[in-house]
């Protein structure tokens, strides 16, 4: 069965391999390096540095991107894919409720909150790697890290989460943002937990 892709340029003749990792790959190193954030803040000790505002940004991003691409994606490719989808993004609106304002007394929710999401969206990726070719995930995957560049950095819960206004809507609010980012001086990438890349 073939995967609805969003506008891309047409691909040249048989052979053609596009450059980039699978949607599927990119997904599970996230959701393994957000579940482990997650975990570490919750754990006693010492937080991670700026671990709490790099796990909002980086959250956001991240469902952001996921509801641009691949729920589309998984929505055009399997049958029955409604219910389980609506799982995800009535999910993915209470993990944005739990990052506004996140404090302490909410940590171990939001990380309940946020194994519950690997698990749904980790069984709806493995049906759509099921039902898609290798170039049709890598062109997925390629579209979902563009989207994360752009996404916003803070839960807007607001805002709409299905294509296309998400699409149109989600850049612009990303824009302002990374500028409140930069102003601020927040972290929001997770290579900057415990400290500023080296460079």
């Amino acid at each position: 069965m073939s995967v609805h892709l969003p506008p891309l340029p047409p691909t040249p003749a048989d052979g053609y391999q596009p450059a980039g990792r699978s949607i599927a790959a990119t997904i599970a190193e996230e959701h393994q390096q957000l579940l482990g954030l997650a975990r570490r803040l919750v754990e006693p000790g010492p937080d991670p540095a700026h671990g709490r505002e790099i796990l909002v940004a980086a959250l956001s991003r991240h469902m952001s991107a996921e509801e641009q691409y691949l729920l589309p994606a998984v929505r055009q490719a399997l049958p029955d894919a409604e219910g389980p989808v609506g799982e995800v993004l009535a999910g993915d609106a209470a993990v944005l409720m739990a990052l506004r304002g996140l404090t302490d007394d909410r940590l171990t929710m939001l990380a309940r909150l946020v194994e519950a999401h690997v698990v749904a969206v980790d069984a709806l990726v493995q049906q759509l790697c099921d039902a898609a070719t290798e170039e049709e995930l890598i062109r997925l995957g390629n579209r979902l890290e563009i989207a994360e560049e752009a996404a916003p950095t803070r839960p807007h819960p607001g805002v709409p989460h299905t294509p296309p206004w998400n699409r149109i809507v989600e850049p612009a609010v990303g824009l302002v943002d990374r500028f409140r980012d930069v102003f601020a001086g927040r972290h929001t990438r997770l290579s900057e937990v415990d400290g500023p890349p080296s460079q």
